[in-house]
């Protein structure tokens, strides 16, 4: 054999081996790699997106959190002023009970000084009673009825 000849013969076979490959080889396999970079720039992309989305979820979970503490703050405030609402209506409201019961204290004490009085007032009608009676029992005279009304003052 003639080694050009088996140089030539295997240059035709490779030669139809690239024609081969360039022509129903080649075309899939591209096709399959542009795919798959397709298919992995979509998923960078989709992660992109994914990251994008977390951070504005995140800055959406944030601002529901402040404005959650917020309102927390704002009830917590309310509380407080309804508290401080309750602990005054209740203090006023002690204030007035303690000026009504005083108030009837008073009164009860003006009531029992009244009695007293009335008592007193009965007590001298009757020491009156009494010292008209000694004077009468007694003679007629000027001093004693001076020294028995004395001591009428006296006893009163």
């Amino acid at each position: 054999m003639n080694i050009n000849a088996t140089l030539i013969a295997q240059l035709i076979v490779f030669g139809i081996l690239v024609w081969f490959t360039m022509k129903f080889i080649w075309p899939p396999v591209i096709k399959a790699l542009d795919e798959r970079a397709n298919k992995i720039a979509e998923g960078l992309a989709a992660a992109e997106r994914g990251k994008s989305d977390f951070e504005q979820a995140e800055k959406r979970v944030a601002a529901i959190l402040a404005e959650g503490r917020q309102q927390v703050a704002e009830m917590v405030a309310n509380a407080d002023k309804r508290a401080a609402e309750i602990m005054e209506a209740a203090k006023q409201q002690a204030s007035d009970e303690a000026a009504k019961i005083l108030a009837q204290a008073r009164a009860d004490v003006a009531q029992e000084a009244n009695r007293a009085r009335e008592a007193l007032r009965n007590q001298v009608g009757i020491l009156a009673v009494k010292g008209a009676e000694q004077i009468l029992r007694r003679e007629i005279d000027a001093n004693a009825h001076a020294e028995l009304l004395g001591a009428l003052k006296q006893e009163l």
